[in-house]
């Protein structure tokens, strides 16, 4: 199959989300099992920086009309270290500044413009290729619009769209409707319509051919009030045509066995070396050494989903106790600022880093003894994938997505490896919190269920296997219809 996958992130952005994780091994995967992929990315400040990123450009300009506006995108390849053909899609005014999506916490005013423009752009390539491409695979809001476009234009298409981030809707006021060029007949609730105003990943629910969630679980719980982000009532209607597949953990990019940033590398049979990895971590971030209690560690982005309400209200508590606390990631100011206040009152116990680092983001995972994960919301659950491969055990809420992956320690049946709660409460999360700290000091206990996290297999190539049986029977659909 020839797929083409669209999304606004992918190699080589140095990014920690779950959109990135996907499109740097799905396409990988799919590759190994025989196919044709390519991606198109918008060509960011942050890519034309990276000198080891070797691009030509092609003899292809795109002119695209926004609104009554025209704007001309420049197309540029280049091939991944592990051979994805990537066409980058240069339009300076709109991707060459210093964030993806904002700065200082702020989105950009014309997000709007930008991603309906990279839409746009990625549909005429997808036109122009041949071979033509057998599907378009989109990738969250920035790229929902492509399976509208391509329904109005009339491609021979099978458009798949994947939500990895279902709060993050593409949410627009209705005079960037215009934007689309669409006829005004796509500007009501059967359409791009939502409450009055332009919601893109609600286009792409309804035009897409499948839509892609993590995991069956998850598929079925945001088609409810309380996890549907808004939307619970757009995808029970369209539920017939939702798809749940888990992702998996990469295992190229996180592999404690092969971990280029880490001091000593370690498998499930060498778990003591990590200890080497435990004092790295805390000597590079000038906290004390040799703590009693255990080093928790989260690498996730700063926002209201991933629990920092419920973590805030405990950071005291928790800090009172002799054990560590290292926090990476970046996001809603008032996040950063209270993280930043503590770490000045702790200052022996508490790191916090703003600025993203791929170094940095292994060594937590290397060092860390439990993973903080008390989100709101958490679809896909690449933090925990990541830190049970590393024999971090996690204290996490029990949401849908994470029960696939956290199984709850029980020492009465001898289960489990991680410490869940469900009650999106401070002192649920604290109770959690207090099971795995008391654990902790039984060590022949702990190290027991280290193994038992490490033996935990979440490759890609499962998940990629659904993917190859999904895009079949769509493909083979369209060929009876």
């Amino acid at each position: 199959m020839k797929i083409f996958m669209i999304s606004s992130e992918g190699w080589p952005l140095a990014r920690s989300g779950a959109l990135a994780d996907v499109l740097a091994a799905l396409p990988r995967e799919l590759k190994k099992r025989g196919h044709e992929v390519a991606l198109a990315m918008p060509y960011y400040r942050e890519v034309r920086e990276q000198t080891d990123v070797a691009t030509r450009t092609l003899p292809v300009d795109i002119e695209i009309a926004l609104g009554s506006e025209r704007h001309t995108a420049h197309i540029l390849e280049a091939k991944s270290p592990g051979g994805l053909q990537v066409f980058f899609i240069r339009c300076d005014p709109f991707f060459d500044r210093a964030g993806v999506y904002g700065e200082k916490g702020e989105p950009y005013a014309d997000n709007a413009a930008r991603f309906i423009f990279f839409s746009k752009v990625a549909v005429e390539l997808a036109r122009r290729m041949v071979p033509s491409p057998d599907l378009l695979h989109a990738h969250d809001w920035p790229a929902a619009l492509v399976p509208v476009l391509a329904r109005e234009q009339g491609l021979p298409f099978t458009n798949v769209l994947s939500i990895h981030h279902l709060a993050e809707q593409g949410n627009f006021p209705a005079v960037d409707f215009s934007l689309t060029n669409l006829p005004e007949s796509y500007f009501r609730p059967t359409g791009v319509e939502f409450f009055g105003r332009l919601n893109l990943l609600k286009g792409g629910i309804l035009f897409a051919d499948r839509i892609v969630v993590a995991g069956e679980p998850y598929a079925h719980s945001i088609q409810t009030a309380p996890l549907g982000e808004g939307l619970d009532m757009v995808l029970r209607e369209h539920a017939a045509r939702l798809a749940g597949i888990l992702p998996g953990a990469d295992t190229q990019r996180w592999n404690p066995t092969s971990d280029q940033f880490l001091p000593v590398r370690f498998g499930v049979g060498s778990l003591e070396v990590k200890a080497a990895s435990r004092a790295a971590l805390l000597s590079d971030l000038e906290l004390a050494p040799a703590p009693r209690g255990p080093v928790f560690g989260m690498v996730t982005r700063l926002v209201g989903e991933k629990g920092f309400d419920l973590l805030l209200p405990v950071l005291d508590r928790l800090l009172s106790d002799d054990v560590r606390l290292i926090i990476l990631g970046r996001g809603d100011p008032a996040y950063e600022t209270a993280l930043g206040v503590a770490a000045h009152k702790f200052p022996a116990k508490l790191a916090y880093q703003h600025d993203y680092n791929e170094e940095l983001a292994h060594l937590i995972e290397g060092g860390s003894d439990i993973a903080l994960i008390p989100s709101r919301v958490e679809p896909g659950g690449f933090s925990a994938m990541h830190s049970l491969r590393y024999g971090v055990l996690p204290v996490a809420r029990g949401l849908p997505g994470i029960e696939q992956i956290i199984i709850d320690y029980d020492a009465a049946s001898d289960s489990g490896y991680g410490f869940l709660f469900y009650d999106y409460t401070s002192e649920a999360f604290w109770d959690a919190i207090r099971r795995a700290r008391e654990l902790f000091d039984n060590r022949p206990e702990w190290e027991r269920l280290m193994r038992r996290a490490v033996a935990r297999d979440f490759s890609w190539a499962r998940a990629a296997q659904q993917y190859e049986e999904l895009y079949r029977s769509l493909l083979a659909l369209r060929a009876a219809a």
